[in-house]
């Protein structure tokens, strides 16, 4: 559990940091609204402000969750084939169902092109209302919740990669997928440190292929971390406990991506103008009450249907000292989707009121998650000894 409630101690104070900044932008947008929009659509070498952050910066954010999918899945909670079941299961119950009950607002419109912004679980976000109830709460719960927004977070990197990138240039895909190979020699070849500037010089045009070809930039971050080694590569009686590359770089890349890339996000991208004329366009209306339902009942519904089918048919097991009042609870909070939600509303949607209704609702939708998460779990007796 180590690694584990190192990565989430991280992940709840840069939860705080990331509420700090959406705060900020709120503020800004609504007091300052042109000198916010001026502010991000300045652009730097031909591209907007707005665009270097989602489509540069973010790449540290969604390299750190390709590092984190594959230490969970070589070493972590996933690796075990009966404890990821519960997780699994529970993630697809809680991606489905939002995107469901999002289509059923929205099929027909315009809107209905972001069936996949409700899919995905802030786990920053999630974690910090934890570390709030920690006495509250077993160990077993947080690993559980950890699970199921890994799971969530390759579920919206298919999504991203699939529905939401277009024109693909095979040639250029092809380019960015020689440059990942090439890393991945190098790195088993194990290099010294000195060398590793050509790995990150691959990485770099790998991240370039990968935007010429059609595909999100930040997908070429998620496949460098799901390249690199989850184990040492050198294991001797001595370097048993070394640990691995991923770690490593994990543990170098979370405070940046806490505290500065996810906070920018926020300042560049949580600057809803908080107006009532949104709505007067029926798609945007549907499009802001669709998302926020779909995060509040969807995960809330589908998280715990999942596991219960999971446990029903004897595939998955119960985390450790929880019990269902734990698992909807923490389900709750898993419809808080606010950073990779508002990232996805951004690919979703050019019309501006779409996208700003959208977001209206994806803030609505989280702060209710967040509520509703938080007195459910207060409702719970202390965590067990030793479970916590």
């Amino acid at each position: 559990m180590r690694p584990i409630l190192s990565l989430m101690r991280w992940l709840a104070v840069g939860g705080v940091a990331l509420l700090a900044a959406t705060v900020v932008a709120l503020v800004w947008a609504n007091v300052a609204p042109d000198a916010y929009g001026s502010f991000w659509h300045m652009t730097i070498g031909g591209y907007s402000l707005m665009s270097v952050v989602n489509n540069g910066l973010m790449t540290i954010f969604f390299l750190l969750i390709g590092l984190e999918i594959k230490r969970e899945l070589a070493v972590g909670e996933l690796s075990d084939r009966r404890a990821a079941a519960l997780p699994l299961a529970a993630a697809i119950g809680g991606m489905a169902l939002p995107a469901l009950i999002y289509l059923a607002f929205t099929m027909g419109t315009p809107a209905a092109n972001g069936w996949g912004i409700p899919m995905a679980t802030d786990v920053a976000f999630a974690l910090a209302v934890l570390t709030v109830l920690k006495n509250r709460v077993p160990q077993s719960i947080w690993a559980f919740l950890l699970g199921v927004a890994v799971i969530d977070d390759i579920g919206a990197i298919i999504v991203i990669a699939v529905a939401y990138s277009s024109g693909i240039s095979w040639a250029w895909l092809m380019g960015a997928v020689l440059a990942l190979v090439a890393m991945r020699v190098l790195i088993r070849v194990r290099v010294p440190v000195p060398m590793l500037l050509p790995a990150l010089v691959l990485g770099v045009v790998a991240w370039a292929c990968t935007a010429a070809a059609g595909v999100h930039a930040t997908i070429a971050g998620v496949a460098i971390g799901l390249l690199m080694p989850a184990r040492p590569l050198v294991r001797t009686g001595h370097d048993d406990d070394l640990p691995s590359l991923a770690t490593r770089l994990i543990h170098r890349l979370e405070p940046w991506s806490s505290f500065l890339v996810l906070p920018v996000f926020a300042l560049a991208n949580a600057g809803i103008v908080l107006q009532a004329s949104v709505f007067e366009v029926p798609d945007a209306t549907r499009a802001a009450v669709g998302v926020a339902v779909a995060l509040v009942a969807g995960k809330g519904i589908g998280i715990p249907l999942g596991a219960y089918v999971a446990l029903r048919t004897g595939v998955g097991r119960m985390p450790d000292g929880a019990s269902w009042g734990h698992v909807i609870g923490v389900s709750m909070l898993g419809g808080i989707g606010f950073t990779v939600s508002l990232f996805i509303t951004d690919l979703a949607f050019a019309d501006p009121s779409l996208n700003n209704a959208t977001k209206m609702g994806v803030l609505v939708g989280s702060l209710m998650a967040a509520g509703l998460g938080a007195f459910v779990l207060t409702r719970m007796r202390g965590a067990p000894e030793g479970a916590r």
